[in-house]
């Protein structure tokens, strides 16, 4: 199983954004990555440098969004979607997105569903809930 570091996965997102910016060739998962980096041009500055993203503790600034970490997450869930992993997360983020117009606002709401199942699974020292997951996204799809 891959584990990065969050080195790793920092230079990650720098790299595919300095790829994505000289138009140079990328892998899918570059290619995915700018598609997402491209969505949220207030983190390209973080992206652009490499030493200064490395250096970086978004904790010092809770009122900063970690663009690492939000990256990382829509990663996550496109990854989950399309081999429907945990089962149902496709179904519950299509409906979401259907009921909000926009799958770059579904993905921010179902962050909040995936990152309050990993803060329960730590809080309780269980493994993530995928079913608790899937219900909290299939319950903001539905929403009146």
């Amino acid at each position: 199983m891959f584990n990065p570091t969050q080195a790793d996965v920092r230079r990650f997102f720098c790299a595919a954004h300095a790829k994505q910016q000289a138009g140079q060739p990328m892998e899918a998962i570059e290619t995915l990555a700018g598609l997402w980096i491209a969505e949220h041009p207030e983190y390209h500055t973080d992206l652009a440098d490499v030493d200064a993203a490395l250096a970086r503790n978004y904790d010092e600034t809770p009122t900063r969004t970690n663009p690492f970490l939000h990256l990382s997450m829509h990663l996550s869930i496109s990854e989950q979607c399309s081999i429907d992993q945990p089962r149902g997360i496709r179904q519950a983020v299509e409906l979401l997105a259907a009921r909000l117009g926009s799958l770059h606002d579904a993905h921010h709401a179902a962050m909040e569903c995936l990152g309050q199942m990993l803060w329960e699974a730590q809080r309780s020292g269980r493994p993530p809930d995928g079913d608790a997951y899937i219900a909290c996204v299939q319950r903001r799809a539905t929403r009146d």
